[in-house]
């Protein structure tokens, strides 16, 4: 790829990788229908089917692109999706790959949300998302358990996954503080050669389509260029930001609206350390600060985006549609719904194909940095306490009726009324987890099975 009389790099032509883009738009197309199971399991689809299968991009570089997502606020799995996109088929390929990757969950998110709002009381319904949310809480553990697996591999990465968990769960620390100090920790520590802070080595084929024409000649659209930054940048910025200047100059700041463009669009912002760390953060806010959706409901909206592909954190286009449905500011109730979960989505996943098309050109030039590495390895490991706080949150309001705040000391939890167990609720968690832990069922099998378990014991009268 070099030409050695010149001694230059010589350029290289587009899709000098020899895949079209229209069998891409079939595999992103397939990696869509099969994005159940939340970001792990999303990342294992695309890591079987674009490295094992098609080989078109190496472990080395599918991991790079995958830590860099994990850097950034929202869903890993759907940015991940997009970065490989645009080194394919440049900003074309990354929209496709993107947008492909959360239009089935838009449609079957809306869907259930109408019949949610609709028939929610109905004790069918009521029992179907009873199961469900018995089975989400043995897949929320499970994440742990895998997550920790790769992550904490040492004493130093178990150490700032317990500090992470402990200044979430105990005393409320923004999520943005604990992956910044994780990031610094792990930067220093690598660049003082601490063999804790390595990136983790994986096996895997290391000559890839990408990575062949990503050899030595590198083509225009992955070099870093300022002045491309900065056009990228305006373009969706105001795709992410007018329509919410517009809501927010034609219907105020306290509109429903209004307040949904706001919250979502800071969201997109601020939520680092991946879907289940945004999902704690949406679940808080949405629950205890606007109460647009109880606790409940948010596991209930949980347990849809759980069973529908499409990322985890379509779950706000749910609390989109409950807010604004409830508050129709004179709309008709399900026009209004319809409008705020689209709103929710918008402001959602605009801003992530920003973070990608302005960010990934620098990111690959990082790459082989050491420490780089070491700070995204700590803050994985800084994720994996954020999301043991996430399934003791969703743990106790699953088996448990009620809670009580408890601030104290510096401390700020809610803790359980033991006498309100919910000893149905707890039989049928403790089968799911049996059956993911013990017998390795999957996880749509395990939802399905849950939700019958629900009607089952509806019709039996136990709840």
């Amino acid at each position: 790829m070099t030409d050695v009389a010149a001694n230059e790099k010589v350029r290289i032509p587009e899709y000098a990788h020899g895949i079209s883009f229209n069998e891409a738009l079939r595999v992103w197309i397939r990696v869509a229908i099969l994005s159940f199971g939340g970001p792990a399991g999303q990342i294992a689809v695309m890591h079987r089917i674009l490295v094992e299968e098609k080989n078109w991009i190496s472990e080395g570089r599918f991991l790079h692109a995958l830590n860099y997502c994990m850097l950034l606020p929202g869903p890993e799995a759907q940015q991940l999706a997009t970065y490989i996109g645009w080194l394919l088929h440049r900003t074309a390929g990354g929209i496709v790959a993107g947008g492909l990757f959360i239009l089935p969950g838009i449609f079957a998110i809306m869907g259930l949300s109408y019949i949610y709002a609709a028939y929610g009381n109905v004790g069918f319904v009521e029992a179907l998302f009873f199961g469900l949310k018995a089975a989400v809480l043995a897949i929320v553990i499970q994440a742990v358990v895998r997550v920790g697996k790769r992550a904490l591999r040492n004493p130093i990465m178990i150490g700032i996954a317990a500090a992470a968990f402990v200044a979430i769960f105990f005393f409320g620390a923004p999520f943005p503080l604990i992956i910044v100090v994780a990031a610094i920790i792990g930067f220093v520590g690598a660049r003082l050669g601490r063999p804790e802070f390595a990136a983790i080595e994986h096996g895997g084929k290391s000559s890839a389509a990408i990575d062949d024409m990503l050899g030595e000649a590198v083509p225009d659209h992955v070099r870093p260029n300022t002045m491309r930054t900065l056009r990228v940048g305006a373009v969706w910025l105001t795709l992410w930001l007018v329509p919410v200047f517009v809501i927010l100059i034609a219907q105020g700041p306290n509109d429903v609206f209004s307040q949904i463009a706001i919250f979502f669009s800071k969201m997109a912002m601020v939520t680092f350390g991946g879907a289940y760390a945004v999902l704690a953060y949406v679940a808080q806010q949405a629950a205890e600060y606007y109460h647009w959706v109880s606790p409940r409901e948010m596991l209930d909206g949980l347990g849809m985006a759980e069973t529908t592909p499409g990322p985890l954190i379509m779950v706000v286009q749910f609390v989109g549609f409950m807010a604004s449905f409830r508050e129709a500011s004179g709309l008709p109730p399900m026009l209004a719904g319809t409008l705020g979960g689209l709103l929710a989505t918008w402001v959602t996943f605009t801003p992530c194909f920003l973070w990608i098309f302005a960010g990934a050109p620098y990111i690959e030039a990082l790459r082989g940095n050491k420490s780089l590495a070491g700070a995204l390895s700590a803050i994985t490991a800084a994720v994996v306490g954020v999301i043991l706080n996430l399934s003791i949150w969703f743990a106790l309001h699953t088996l448990f009726r009620q809670t009580f705040p408890v601030h104290t000391l510096g401390l700020s939890l809610d803790a359980p009324i033991l006498s309100s167990v919910d000893l149905p609720a707890l039989a049928l968690s403790v089968a799911a987890a049996t059956a993911i832990f013990r017998f390795n069922v999957g996880m749509l099998v395990v939802l399905a099975a849950s939700c019958i378990a629900g009607v089952l014991m509806r019709l039996a009268g136990v709840i």
